[in-house]
């Protein structure tokens, strides 16, 4: 029988090399292993096996030395180990951008859950459907006629607010930003993978926050049973412990980092999953998995009290739903006057990417 074959292309209309083929599979790999190169490369060669990911002419080992040629990975040490070179740090922080923001930037009405009104002191290249009081100097006139083209046809040509779009604006307020990511055992609990998914709308936030609003300043933080700083850099190798969640910790690190902040607009994004477990009492944990304890809901609660007098918004998106879950950040919520994001994982960037563009339309 007669069928049709299927090859991948570029942007361009150009087919895809095998080289090219292979790299975002291999990248994928990479945030899964957390960095591991032989780990991710033990991967793609089962995949081979399974899907014939090569061919004849061009094989894993010819895959493996494109690599190094191109500087995606380089040697460590003299054990004949690789791991990530810069080229592919960067490579990595720009896919996620594409894969999380460009899914955002192609979301139709709706998904901008609140509308600032008033003019931006910055024009963006990024459009966006039409709202009730935008400016109409800001209007995409060919954008729009080609929406009234498609949906009333040309002989009988006429447009309405559903063919309009804009140009998107935002003040150019600095924004000082403290991203936490939560790496308890959780974050792997029950074969959910919750960790990557976090990595990745990470990476891709510093990567828009770093190459479209270089002032602003962004600093990423991660908390088990304590809280330490992270590089961009370090996003794609970070992993879970066994941990439990010291949310207390997290908090008064990303405290400190604000301070140190001289701008007046600071905000903190929290990614978790669970309920605060574990304090810390001088120099031994206090920790209790069980239920919500009084004594480490009451710490939680004073920081999110301290946040909220001194002007620093916490926005949580908690990965789960269990009632007792969100009751709990509910009360975190109206205690710092923040906001809290019920997401799945597949909606994890999304509400990050328009939170953090709703606050930077406003003037703060």
């Amino acid at each position: 029988m007669i069928g049709w074959q299927f090859r991948e292309y570029n942007e361009d209309g150009q087919q895809l090399s095998p080289f090219d083929r292979l790299l975002p599979i291999f990248q994928d790999l990479l945030l899964y292993t957390s960095g591991d190169v032989s780990e991710a490369l033990a991967w793609l060669t089962e995949l081979d096996k399974e899907h014939n990911l090569t061919t004849a002419d061009y094989g894993m080992a010819d895959f493996i030395r494109d690599l190094i040629d191109q500087g995606y990975i380089k040697p460590d040490g003299a054990d004949q180990r690789f791991t990530p070179a810069r080229k592919m740090e960067i490579a990595l922080r720009r896919r996620a951008l594409d894969d999380v923001f460009g899914s955002v930037e192609k979301s139709k009405k709706g998904n901008h859950s609140t509308r600032q009104t008033g003019r931006g002191d910055e024009l963006t290249s990024d459009i966006r459907p039409y709202q009730f009081g935008d400016p109409l100097e800001n209007l995409a006139i060919s954008e729009s006629l080609i929406n009234a083209q498609i949906n009333h046809g040309l002989e009988d040509f006429a447009m309405d607010q559903e063919d309009l779009e804009v140009r998107e604006t935002f003040y150019q307020s600095q924004v000082s930003t403290v991203l936490m990511i939560d790496i308890s055992h959780s974050m792997i609990l029950y074969g959910e993978d919750r960790i990557t998914p976090a990595k990745k709308v990470a990476m891709a936030l510093s990567e828009y926050i770093t190459t479209r609003f270089p002032k602003d300043t962004l600093d990423i933080l991660v908390f088990g049973d304590d809280a330490w700083p992270v590089e961009i850099k370090d996003l794609p190798y970070l992993e879970v412990g066994p941990y439990h969640t010291n949310t207390v910790a997290g908090l008064e690190l990303a405290m400190q980092m604000l301070q140190k902040r001289r701008n007046p607009n600071k905000q903190v994004f929290m990614i978790t999953d669970g309920k605060p477990t574990c304090i810390k009492k001088g120099k031994k944990y206090y920790k209790n998995p069980y239920g919500l304890d009084r004594q480490i809901i009451s710490r939680t609660m004073n920081l999110a009290s301290r946040f909220r007098k001194m002007n620093i918004p916490i926005t949580t998106f908690m990965i789960a739903r269990d009632p007792y879950l969100v009751n709990f950040v509910d009360h975190f919520t109206k205690a710092n006057n923040g906001k809290a994001f019920y997401s799945s994982l597949d909606g994890l960037g999304e509400f990050i990417f328009m939170d953090y563009k709703n606050g930077k339309r406003k003037r703060q």
